[in-house]
């Protein structure tokens, strides 16, 4: 009996019609395996992942597969991101015993729910080096029923091995200007200066790293940092990673030269590089970083947004080709003669010269990736006719309309939607886009209504309207209290931050540990193998380090000591990480930039949406945080006792614990916060 019809996650109904006797992670799962005396196959993956729609059609899909299957094992599916604490435990125990890892992640436990055997992705057959999956089933129940003993000592073994790993501070309070200094060198020699970005192929939006780079920019002036920052933004703005025609970025690049995606994208990519890049016009200027910031928020809105008014996880990579193949791309790439069909023969042969349409194909089957080689391509300093290149990009979004669009995963993520709310409110708020800020605050809405209990609980995800089972873990807290203060600094109202001081207080009564540690899970979360704790950045902020800032900006605006020293704390951590590994760790060291900065207090007596107010706002002081409102209100603590000067609106900025002459230039302002 497969049994998960009626569970939220979109990802596991894609499998409710599988054979495979499917049960989702659960005691009663574990139960059953007991009583058949049967080990576990647990299966992590989520819903726009490639190659796990690959396995599933291949082996899951497979009657014979799924026969053995029943007949040898209890089968357990989970979507990792509405468990990244289930996911966060045995991709561990993977990447120790394996080296590596990914999805969709395969392990073999036992009915205690102890691993004993490891893999991602396995063939139908053999391929590659690669056993087959229905081999990998055979010598499992072989050694499960043959060498049971030996099994066990395996699985006690690793669990000894992952209960084991400590992880300490990293040294006494966090990193000082050496460190972040370090850090920079550190990425300096990973940078490639050819093609933007770090590291070789695949390669990934290191939104975080440039945030830290901008901010070490606005703190110290380093034109290289800078440079790398702009840089790599323009590279992945050029290429196939970014989308030509709709806006929004696609996971990562499978080549070094961003041409190439894999074509799913995620609300937590979109949401982090459209902030950067609103961070990035905040710093330059740039019109190209404001065109991208605008077009992804229209996309994250356009796209993403749900009938609740939160925001969906993620589009597919796949969607049928129009010949009934669901392949890879198929909505995003185009042949020279689609365009033909489209723009006809004069304007098909100005756009395949414009995005590099090739009749070779840079993808599949002679398909190309929409990109701008040449560069910006768009501007009329480089001699190309803007209203046409306009006309091109209308025409073929509205014929691309028209193909069968990817699934979308309608499941809404609590840490993601505060991303989207602190990159919509602040994109809203530079380029005077008030419909951005009204989105975020519908999402903020739907947070506080579904997501957050009376005791302001969180609930990881929600659906359709309905709160889902699974508890909120530390980047929830983090990152939804960072866009709810983020929400605060631009429209004024208070509550925002209430409700953000409120998730702070569970961080430190359920997620502290002994010398200022944090944990992934609560101390009263469902128990597994391990409490996951994990400080690296990955594909967003760590719980650990998005919940180091948030701490860091709600003590900023309310003068608590015990929420910064907490910050500084958890900090330490990156201390030790940052000068070693500062492409892991990036949202760290952005917060550390803060920290070393102050972050600076800025409180506007004035009318909220003011020219103080906007340019507090678009001030590049490294985390500073924004109050504004009426003087001596009791919307915001810093605004308690700041009266008008002159009785025009006025600007105080602070900073450890001292605090400038109150002003009321706006230029003067600016000057206090560059």
């Amino acid at each position: 009996m497969n049994r998960l019809a009626d569970e939220q996650s979109p990802y596991l109904r894609q499998h409710a019609d599988n054979p495979v006797d499917w049960w989702p992670w659960s005691a009663e799962a574990f139960e059953e395996a007991r009583k058949k005396n049967v080990p576990v196959l647990l299966s992590v993956g989520y819903s726009s992942c490639h190659w796990c729609h690959v396995m599933a059609h291949e082996s899951f899909e497979d009657e014979g597969t799924a026969a053995y299957l029943n007949a040898h094992f209890v089968s357990v599916k989970v979507d990792r991101e509405e468990r990244p604490d289930v996911d966060a435990v045995y991709m561990e125990a993977v990447q120790a015993a394996t080296g590596h890892g990914g999805w969709p992640m395969t392990v073999f436990l036992t009915p205690d729910a102890e691993p004993f055997y490891f893999g991602t992705y396995f063939p139908p057959e053999p391929r590659h080096g690669s056993p087959s999956f229905r081999q990998v089933l055979e010598g499992v129940s072989a050694a499960w029923t043959d060498r049971r003993e030996e099994v066990g000592e395996v699985a006690a073994r690793i669990v000894g091995d992952l209960a084991g790993r400590s992880l300490a501070r990293g040294g006494d309070g966090p990193p000082g200007d050496a460190e972040l200094s370090q850090a920079l060198l550190g990425l300096t020699r990973e940078y490639d200066a050819v093609h933007g970005g770090f590291g070789g192929a695949p390669k990934f939006p290191p939104s975080m790293v440039v945030e830290f780079l901008l901010r070490h920019y606005a703190r110290t002036g380093s034109e290289g940092a800078l440079q790398m920052a702009a840089d790599s933004c323009a590279a992945m703005a050029h290429g196939g990673i970014y989308d030509q025609l709709g806006g929004g970025f696609a996971r990562y690049a499978v080549d070094r030269e961003w041409i190439v995606p894999h074509f799913e994208k995620m609300l937590y990519d979109n949401a982090l590089l459209c902030r950067v890049y609103a961070h990035l016009w905040r710093a330059t200027g740039s019109s190209l970083a404001r065109r991208v910031a605008l077009e992804t928020a229209d996309f994250m809105v356009r796209e993403l947004r749900t009938a609740e008014g939160g925001f969906a996880s993620a589009l597919d990579a796949d969607s049928d080709d129009g010949s009934g193949r669901h392949v890879e791309g198929a909505f995003y790439v185009w042949t020279p003669a689609q365009l033909r069909e489209v723009l006809g023969e004069d304007d098909a042969e100005f756009a395949a010269e414009y995005f590099g349409v090739t009749g070779e194909g840079t993808f599949e089957e002679g398909s190309s990736v929409l990109r701008l080689p040449e560069g910006e391509g768009g501007g009329a300093e480089g001699g190309v006719d803007c209203e046409r290149v306009a006309s091109v990009r209308e025409r073929l979004l509205a014929a691309r309309e028209l193909r069968t669009r990817p699934e979308r995963d309608d499941k809404v993520v609590a840490s993601w939607n505060g991303l989207a709310i602190a990159a919509l409110a602040e994109t809203g708020a530079f380029f005077d886009r008030p419909d951005l800020v009204e989105r975020a605050t519908e999402a903020a809405d739907l947070l506080v209504r579904l997501h957050m209990g009376d005791a302001a609980r969180l609930a990881r995800t929600s659906m359709d309207g309905r709160a889902g089972a699974h508890a909120g873990v530390l980047e929830d807290y983090g990152n939804v209290a960072e866009g709810f203060m983020a929400l605060a600094s631009v429209t004024g109202e208070g509550v925002w931050l209430e409700f953000a001081g409120f998730l702070m207080d569970v961080v430190l009564d359920q997620f502290v540990g002994e010398g200022g540690v944090l944990y992934d899970t609560a101390h009263d979360a469902e128990k597994l193998i391990r409490r996951p704790q994990d400080p690296t950045d990955n594909a967003s902020p760590s719980g650990w380090t998005a919940a180091a800032g948030a701490l860091l900006s709600y003590a900023a605006h309310t003068g608590s000591a015990a929420h910064r020293e907490a910050a500084e704390r958890a900090l330490g951590v990156v201390k030790a990480l940052g000068p070693r590994a500062p492409r892991f760790i990036g949202w760290g060291l952005a917060v550390a930039e803060a920290l070393l900065d102050g972050p600076r207090e800025v409180a506007v007596a004035g009318p909220v949406g003011g020219e103080l107010h906007r340019v507090a706002l678009r001030g590049s002081a490294p985390g500073a945080v924004v109050a504004a409102g009426a003087p001596g209100g009791e919307e915001f603590p810093l605004l308690v006792d700041r009266v008008l000067v002159g009785g025009v609106p006025t600007a105080y900025v602070c900073r450890h614990f001292v605090c400038d002459a109150p002003v009321t230039c706006a230029e003067e302002l600016a000057r206090h916060l560059s």
